[in-house]
């Protein structure tokens, strides 16, 4: 399952800054952050059953339905990253996931994505339940990272800072 050995938070594999997505001030461009941490859910989603095997198969699938990002450091060409991923909570249609964007050799926190996903039946593209053996891997994902620390950041809302 998606949370390793030690207890922590599902990680992507590393990855690379691809070049054309540095942009005129010479970083990451914002739009790049959600690739990134979007191919990351990939991997957390595939390792829960509902990947593209899940899509091809079954016709189900998820979709985005609220996401906020923060950009906290620039990230350059050249910059391995890695992304954790927390289940924070879920129910029969919704996963409710946070990320951090990390430098992978320094260990610096570069951007989070905060998600609200809906589970879609894609015969009828409306939102269904989880069929009962992934509602099952998700309980146990959940009940793993429930006992992790909660990620700084989570649940932070935009606004103007109070005076």
């Amino acid at each position: 399952m998606p949370t390793p050995a030690g207890g922590g938070p599902f990680l992507s594999q590393i990855m690379q800054i691809e070049p054309q997505w540095i942009d005129y001030n010479g970083h990451l461009n914002m739009a790049y952050y959600n690739v990134m941490f979007d191919r990351a859910i990939d991997q957390m989603w595939a390792e829960l059953g509902i990947g593209p095997a899940y899509m091809k198969d079954r016709q189900g699938s998820t979709f985005t339905a609220e996401c906020h990002v923060r950009y906290l450091r620039e990230i350059h060409l050249g910059d391995p990253v890695r992304i954790a991923v927390w289940l924070i909570a879920a129910d029969e249609k919704r996963l409710h996931t946070f990320e951090e964007l990390r430098h992978a050799d320094e260990g610096w926190i570069s951007a989070t994505s905060e998600n609200m996903s809906v589970h879609i039946d894609m015969t009828r593209r409306k939102v269904a339940p989880f069929p009962a053996d992934i509602q099952d891997n998700i309980g146990r994902v959940l009940q793993a990272h429930a006992a992790l620390p909660r990620p700084e950041g989570l649940g932070r809302a935009i606004g103007m800072p109070k005076k």
